[in-house]
């Protein structure tokens, strides 16, 4: 019998995307803690916290294969993370106004071995994003409509963010979202687990 398999999220995109693959899974959240550390590159950053979230579940759910996910943007170099609230967004915007930002989405899946060893797989797949020149009344519409404040980069590109902007590059159309589902369905049949032995 295949493991069970949880998604490290509370996310109802992820969750979502996920559920296209048609493999049974239950989802968690993690209880980690997502400050970058000094120096901290974004794309370590994603790959970190992605791994730290699904061994966080792993910890209460050993018999278990867990997906971790981060998202992490890329401004100039630096760390566009989540706003938390709407002051902190609309700067973030405004930031982001006229310009390219990056956005690395890792996935990390993880499992206990007979050996009582840790196997883990992460990939990380990176979005170009070329955001519109917006006004601070545009920026102020869309974050009234939406509340992005728990979305790196201030948006939900699932929703109206998508007017934000100018174009979008990327070699797995769900990777902004959160959730590369080409990397992941890979790595889950490396473990295994496909929709022909894990659905309900």
């Amino acid at each position: 019998m295949a493991e069970p398999l949880i998604l490290a999220s509370s996310s109802i995109y992820k969750k979502m995307l996920l559920e296209r693959l048609n493999i049974s899974f239950t989802c968690e959240s993690p209880n980690t803690n997502e400050q970058p550390l000094p120096n901290e590159t974004p794309k370590s950053l994603a790959i970190r916290l992605a791994k730290e979230k699904a061994l966080a579940v792993l910890a209460t759910n050993p018999s278990a294969i867990v997906i971790g996910t981060d998202q992490v943007g890329e401004l100039n170099g630096t760390i566009v993370g989540k706003p938390g609230n709407f002051d902190q967004a609309r700067h973030q915007l405004a930031q982001q106004s006229g310009q390219t930002v990056y956005f690395h989405s890792a996935v990390s899946v993880v499992k206990t071995l007979a050996s009582g060893e840790i196997a883990n797989k992460s990939t990380i797949n990176t979005t170009r994003v070329v955001f519109k020149q917006l006004s601070i009344i545009q920026i102020e519409n869309y974050l009234h409509q939406e509340k992005p404040f728990d979305c790196a980069g201030s948006f939900k590109s699932e929703g109206f963010g998508i007017s934000l902007f100018s174009s979008i590059n990327s070699d797995d159309p769900t990777s902004l979202v959160g959730l590369p589902l080409i990397s992941l369905y890979s790595m889950l049949e490396e473990y295994g687990l496909t929709a022909s032995n894990n659905t309900n």
